[in-house]
């Protein structure tokens, strides 16, 4: 019913900058949270940084100052710029999206299929 798709990633130096985008698609009523999360090998999956549908933005402490998160809510997109990335960075980042389908009242949270983004020299 929903589908987000990714796209963006890839290898990259440290300092370097990636700009990662998550389409979402499919019977889509609303969309409210957006959101980018990433998983290291052997690590948890962690929040990068979520938006709302009003704008208000939250960013894990490791990425602020360096990530901007945004969305376009007419094409029910959201972006994640990454600037200064460091070799910490490198993950599969996946996008996260908790939608109310059409037809339902119930949202739900829905996941790209991850894309790699690797730093190194």
């Amino acid at each position: 019913q929903v589908q987000l798709v990714e796209s963006g990633g890839g290898l990259v130096q440290p300092g370097g900058s990636l700009r990662l985008s998550c389409a979402a698609s499919g019977s889509i009523f609303s969309a409210s949270a957006m959101g980018w999360y990433r998983q290291a090998p052997g690590k948890q999956r962690e929040l990068v940084a979520s938006i709302t549908s009003g704008g208000i933005t939250n960013y894990a402490d490791s990425v602020k100052g360096r990530f901007t998160i945004s969305r376009d809510n007419a094409k029910n997109t959201v972006y994640l710029q990454m600037n200064s990335l460091k070799p910490e960075d490198t993950a599969v980042y996946y996008c996260n999206a908790r939608v109310t389908v059409i037809g339902t009242i119930t949202p739900r949270n829905y996941w790209g299929q991850g894309t790699q983004v690797t730093v190194s020299s």
